[in-house]
């Protein structure tokens, strides 16, 4: 029988000990079994994978057990364990995807430097995306 819940925190009590994907607000992607909650949508993940993602490629990074801010959630829902299985990406090696998305960071960078400066040269000021520096 399905408890009735009011809508917010107290439906993720449903979720505990159920494997998780959580996209954070600085872009990181999180996967590992819900093992708490409480009032202000902090989790905590055990069997936490930090899971990057380049072009069609992914890796997995064991991150162990982690806390997770609430406000800083930006999506979370269960992982389906078959879907997972046949992911249409190829998994690669920790170093592998690290150096991977190096380049991929180093390439939106230089474009970002490209970009100022045509903007420049027509009399604009571009201002960088800075979201995702007020984190830490």
């Amino acid at each position: 029988m399905m408890a009735n819940f009011p809508p917010g925190t107290a439906t993720l009590l449903e979720e505990i000990d159920k494997k998780l994907m959580v996209v954070l607000r600085d872009g990181r992607t999180l996967i590992g079994y819900l093992r708490s909650i409480d009032q202000f949508a902090n989790l905590v993940l055990h069997k936490t994978i930090e899971r990057i993602h380049v072009g069609k490629e992914y890796g997995d990074i064991p991150r162990g057990i982690f806390v997770i801010r609430g406000e800083n959630v930006v999506l979370l829902g269960e992982v389906n364990q078959e879907k997972e299985m046949n992911l249409p990406l190829k998994k690669v090696s920790k170093e592998d995807i690290l150096i991977a998305q190096r380049r991929e960071q180093e390439l939106k960078q230089e474009q970002d430097k490209l970009q100022a400066k045509a903007l420049r040269e027509r009399g604009l000021n571009y201002i960088p995306d800075l979201s995702h520096d007020d984190m830490f």
